[in-house]
């Protein structure tokens, strides 16, 4: 795994918060990496939200970057293992998640994000961030759908 890259070649960005139906979309982009010969962009987004109009108050020594990215790494080893098959780049940006993934998006052969599964309400309660991504995204989306019964 590598924080950087050289940025050619074929790749495949996807979004991961740390949530199951995140860590199913990177298992399924790490498969369709392994089959393509792309390597992997693994994005975790980070923002400290103010919209409950309360200041929140964080040790002086709190740093929301190095936890997302100690997070993600986490999420790429428990998901992939300590030494993937693959080309994988761990990126973490503040921000907001769709924007973030839309602009990494850029050039990539596929963009990946994990939804929980909703029944036959799918569509009206697909999540805000895959929505925005399905009317954006400037490469072909995969959403992995998780939480279904048997799945």
């Amino acid at each position: 795994m590598t924080d950087t890259s050289e940025r050619v070649g074929r790749f495949i960005v996807v979004g991961v918060d740390g949530s199951e139906p995140s860590l199913g979309a990177l298992r399924w982009a790490a498969e369709q990496a392994r089959l393509t010969g792309a390597s992997l962009r693994v994005l975790m987004a980070w923002e400290i939200s103010s919209s409950s109009g309360w200041a929140a108050t964080f040790p002086i020594d709190y740093d929301p970057e190095a936890t997302a990215r100690h997070l993600l790494n986490d999420a790429i080893t428990s998901t992939l293992g300590a030494a993937p098959v693959i080309a994988v780049e761990a990126i973490v940006k503040e921000g907001r998640a769709a924007p973030l993934l839309l602009a990494e998006a850029h050039g990539a052969d596929l963009l990946v994000v994990g939804t929980h599964g909703h029944g036959a309400f799918a569509g009206l309660l697909l999540g805000s961030v895959p929505e925005h991504l399905l009317r954006h995204a400037p490469c072909a989306i995969v959403i992995v759908r998780c939480g279904e019964p048997g799945q």
